[in-house]
């Protein structure tokens, strides 16, 4: 893409899986990237391979040292931390607040320090990703899903808010992908996301490919959007399916501790 030669990009969740694909695949398309991640050994090494700036911290707070680290200013900004907690309400508080943080409030707080700088010279993208529990939801992982959720409003919300003023923003909406979060997931993973995941180089091909179309909703799964449709003209016939899905993960959750 010859609009990314020279851009200046931050990509946060950089230290492996989705940001370190999407790293890679931004470097080779000639962008000038920071890379952050809260490990810092991992980001450093993503930095040396690709020849990107390391800026490892809380990536709620990265801005002015990756603006700094790429000479002044940034082009494109890749909201990919993440966690993916798990449980339902039974979750303690800081599961939930730890969630919210990451998911939501890390997005909110880069889009306050970036807008300014965005705006007055009429340009900036925004690449916020979300996840397709965002769109549809996540058996066993309430604080994932609500927050994910969440972090699609936040990005619509600054979508139809800024894109007469030159914002571009994008909410990439996986299934699974193999990474480490992934494997996390456990029995919900392995029944849910685990049979069509693909890799993080295929969504980082699929983000490149929504940002040269500037579709605002990028889906590396296109079946993604039957299911969507669907929970939207149909929600009771959807949510049937969904808690069939959740009495099968619930039956193998039994079956595991036997």
């Amino acid at each position: 893409m010859e609009a990314l030669r020279g851009a200046r990009v931050v990509v946060t969740g950089a230290g492996g899986g989705i940001g370190a694909a999407l790293a890679r695949r931004f470097a080779a398309e000639g962008a000038r990237v920071a890379v952050n991640d809260l490990d810092a050994d991992a980001v450093r090494a993503v930095a040396a391979e690709i020849g990107a700036a390391a800026v490892p911290g809380d990536a709620s707070t990265v801005v002015p040292a990756a603006r700094a680290a790429l000479g002044g200013g940034i082009d494109v900004f890749c909201a990919n931390a993440g966690v993916g907690t798990g449980g339902g309400p039974e979750a303690d508080d800081a599961a939930w607040e730890l969630a919210w943080d990451v998911n939501v409030m890390s997005h909110v707080r880069a889009a306050r320090a970036l807008l300014p700088e965005w705006l007055e010279r009429g340009e900036g993208r925004f690449v916020s990703t979300v996840s397709a529990a965002g769109l549809l939801t996540m058996i066993g992982a309430a604080p994932y899903s609500v927050t994910k959720h969440g972090a699609l409003a936040f990005a619509e919300w600054l979508s139809l808010t800024y894109r007469h003023r030159g914002i571009r923003v994008h909410a990439v909406c996986p299934q699974g992908v193999r990474t480490a979060m992934l494997r996390s997931t456990g029995v919900a993973g392995d029944l849910v996301l685990a049979p069509n995941a693909i890799e993080p180089e295929e969504l980082a091909r699929a983000v490149l490919d929504g940002i040269a179309a500037e579709r605002f909703l990028i889906l590396p799964h296109p079946e993604v959007a039957e299911y969507y449709a669907a929970r939207a003209a149909e929600p009771e016939r959807w949510m049937r399916g969904m808690n069939k899905i959740q009495r099968t993960f619930e039956e193998r959750l039994a079956e595991a501790k036997e």
